[in-house]
């Protein structure tokens, strides 16, 4: 996520039917969705319960998206419940939970009203309808790993669907395996614009709700992008793909990662560029590379993990990382984007005092405004971005440039992404970095992860013959302010340039010719 259900391989799925498994004679849950007078922006909800005994509690999720409490059920409206009988007693037994009493197949209606553009949201209007299924479609906490078929009708004529569960933009259907995997998959519905990747290794496809400036050119460097970051992590881990853009003025900002899809808004190509390199990153690292400490997913309350600064920092430094290596960025945006990233994280005081493990767990803090202020928090994507480049910069330092960052989150990807399995937050990563390097990390951890020892900037940055020029500005307005620019140092040795060259290309073990 950029401004941040879930993909259960196998085996994680396999836990979660112990967990949730209901007696094989339950059918499937059936939900309809209608998007009848649009321009009233409520989504109409019809969820078929079959096999109920006695009584079923159903609830809405308190939080998705984002790392915040937002209480969908705040949106719910005329809650119903019947059966073949007629209609059933229903009793709300706290803010997200209702109860009814009856049994068969019980159907519960509702409306749910969503206006909000953005990747973390949804909206219903007269131009487009996007979803993000656990904001408007309740669950059943018992049964949660049973399988699901979601209908889709009053479709306004000439609105297409796209999902990661649909394979045609005609289809108005589809299915999930459980509620956690539909809970995954955004839905985009509209007169929206459809266009395949052509030069990647991997069925990829790209919906556009609003207008681009240049779509072939956002095209052909999406292209790249995808194309980079693949062939970095050795291969697709889906079977196809989907990014939904939202562009305009009025369409939000940001992305949402998804396990075979993202949601984006921007409003410029840049930006629009920047959020794909970060979220199509994020198919490895947390969709796919996932701490155990978001797993099983909770939608009733938060989540708590110190692991953020990997799952979201470190992917922000992939996302320049990919910038720079596809092409799309020289060595001098890199620099200065660099340069701007430690400005930011030292000219907040609580970068003194707040880890950024700390910071991982305190993102639930964020929608309280005096939280964000530069004495009260630091951002685990800034800060672990920059713990990112570290790290990348330690193990070519440790291992003489043979190994790097990029071999550390493939050997991620092995031990934990290929076989499902979530990793223990510092306990695996720790272990996992030490592999790579040869060397162990205990000592990087312990200083910078877990506690807050002032980044050794000068010393590690050193490895790669970069310099470090601190620039004080002052002004009555602003006050006094720091900005820092890297530069190449012209007397670095043969391995500072091997070092520094691996890092701008992507590469270890020779030297090849940075890019200009």
């Amino acid at each position: 996520m950029r401004f941040n259900l879930r993909f259960f391989p196998h085996a994680l799925f396999g836990v979660l039917l112990v967990l949730f498994a209901a007696p094989s004679s339950f059918a499937t849950i059936t939900y309809q969705i209608s998007l009848a007078h649009p321009e009233q922006h409520l989504f109409h909800v019809s969820m078929m319960i079959p096999s109920v005994e006695g009584s079923v509690t159903v609830q809405m999720p308190a939080w998705n998206a984002l790392y915040e409490i937002r209480d969908f059920a705040s949106r719910v409206r005329e809650v119903k419940a019947s059966n073949e009988s007629g209609p059933l007693p229903i009793e709300k037994l706290d803010k997200q939970t209702w109860r009814v009493t009856g049994k068969g197949t019980i159907t519960i209606q509702y409306d749910t009203f969503w206006d909000e553009p953005g990747p973390f949201a949804s909206q219903l209007n007269s131009e487009h309808a996007f979803f993000n299924p656990a904001m408007i479609l309740m669950y059943i906490p018992a049964r949660r790993a049973e399988d699901l078929h979601v209908d889709l009708t009053e479709i306004p004529n000439g609105w297409k669907v796209a999902t990661t569960q649909l394979k045609a933009d005609d289809e108005h259907s589809f299915a999930a395996r459980n509620y956690d995997e539909l809970a995954d998959s955004p839905v985009e519905i509209g007169a929206f614009a459809v266009i395949r990747l052509e030069n990647v290794p991997a069925a990829i496809r790209l919906i556009i709700h609003g207008k681009p400036e240049r779509p072939e050119i956002l095209k052909s460097k999406l292209e790249r992008i995808c194309d980079y970051e693949l062939s970095l992590m050795g291969g697709a881990p889906f079977e196809r793909y989907t990014f939904i853009f939202h562009v305009g003025e009025n369409a939000g900002s940001g992305g949402m990662e998804h396990a075979n899809a993202t949601a984006i808004a921007g409003r410029t190509e840049n930006m629009l560029l920047s959020l794909s390199a970060h979220e199509f990153f994020h198919l490895w690292n947390v969709k796919r590379v996932r701490p155990a400490s978001l797993e099983p997913v909770d939608y009733t309350k938060e989540q708590y993990t110190k692991s953020l600064w990997f799952a979201e920092g470190v992917t922000s430094t992939y996302e320049r990382y990919t910038l720079l290596r596809s092409g799309l960025w020289n060595k001098d945006m890199f620099y200065s984007a660099l340069g701007r990233q430690i400005g930011d994280l030292e000219s907040r005081a609580a970068n003194a005092w707040q880890s950024a493990e700390q910071s991982s767990l305190d993102t639930w803090f964020e929608k309280y405004s005096v939280y964000l202020q530069g004495d009260h928090s630091v951002s685990y994507y800034t800060k672990g971005a920059m713990l990112g480049v570290l790290l990348d910069l330690w193990i070519r330092e440790q291992t003489n440039d043979t190994r790097s960052l990029d071999d550390m989150m493939r050997a991620l990807n092995e031990q934990f992404g290929k076989t499902g399995k979530p990793y223990r937050d510092r306990e695996d990563l720790e272990a996992v970095c030490s592999q790579t390097a040869n060397h162990s990390c205990k000592e990087f951890f312990d200083n910078y992860v877990s506690g807050t020892k002032p980044f050794p900037y000068d010393e590690y940055f050193s490895f790669a013959g970069w310099k470090i020029r601190r620039v004080v500005h002052a002004s009555p307005q602003m006050g006094t302010q720091t900005a820092f620019e890297i530069s190449e140092d012209d007397a670095a040795s043969e391995k500072q340039k091997r070092i520094r060259a691996g890092i701008l290309t992507g590469t270890t073990e020779k030297a090849v010719a940075a890019p200009n």
